[in-house]
């Protein structure tokens, strides 16, 4: 599981939050209007988008933006967009999934396929890799929040299935149909999440050396720059020695 863990942590070591803030922007939006278009647009009475909201609250979304993208889903000029996963291999047999919400499936199935490529990777059918990931919801809560024991027992009076506490902090998992009710639950006991999300949890990893973090990474953050891209997902697993050495 270390690989899904250690890509959120590449992504803050890198920087990249900041890099890419507008593009993330622009993903947030595009879930939250759609979210709010397929169900309830408060997010009280909806909890796809309470949830799309509340990732980008964490990722410091201004207000304004996040009221605009609701308003466009309920003024009915907002696009129909399509939810498609893709499934390949990149480095070395890694994994990848790449959640996409698109307006146009032809344009995006062409440069996911492309990129794939590109990068030395291969684009496989719908279902290719996913058997090797389960669909989880992940609550993660800052080192502070308590030790172990404390976020543990929270965890299961919250009706979680698992705990990982490292010094960086606390990474909590529950059954993707739970995440709502679990999260709601762990506010209550803990406070405020630092993230809270439904991923693609890896049950098999494949180990990289510097090399092949590299290539992936170049494969990832191409994928990610695509705007149709929502969401990249590997299931690498790397020393913290190469982690070290990435930044």
């Amino acid at each position: 599981m270390a690989g899904h863990s250690k890509w959120a942590n590449i992504q803050h070591r890198k920087g990249r939050q900041d890099k890419l803030r507008s593009k993330m922007f622009s993903k947030f939006s595009k879930e939250i209007t759609v979210a709010a278009k397929m169900g309830d647009p408060d997010p009280d009475k909806n909890p796809r988008l309470r949830l799309a909201v509340k990732e980008a609250k964490q990722a410091s979304m201004p207000k304004d933006n996040i009221d605009r993208a609701i308003k466009k889903a309920t003024g009915g000029d907002a696009e129909d967009y399509e939810e498609i996963r893709y499934e390949g291999y990149g480095t070395n047999g890694v994994a990848v999934i790449v959640e996409t919400m698109t307006d146009n499936r032809n344009r995006t199935a062409s440069t996911v396929r492309s990129t794939f490529t590109k990068y030395g990777g291969n684009l496989g059918e719908t279902g290719s890799v996913g058997f090797m990931f389960d669909r989880k919801g992940e609550v993660i809560y800052p080192a502070e929040v308590g030790d172990a024991d404390t976020v543990m027992m929270a965890a299961i009076e919250a009706g979680a299935e698992d705990v990982e506490s490292t010094e960086e902090g606390h990474v909590i998992f529950c059954a993707d149909t739970d995440l709502n009710e679990v999260s709601t639950a762990l506010e209550a006991e803990l406070g405020e999440s630092t993230s809270t999300k439904l991923i693609w949890r890896p049950t098999t990893t494949t180990e990289l050396d510097l090399e092949g973090m590299q290539k992936l990474m170049k494969l990832i953050d191409a994928l990610e720059d695509d705007d149709d891209v929502q969401r990249v997902t590997a299931n690498f697993e790397a020393s913290d020695e190469v982690m070290e050495a990435l930044e």
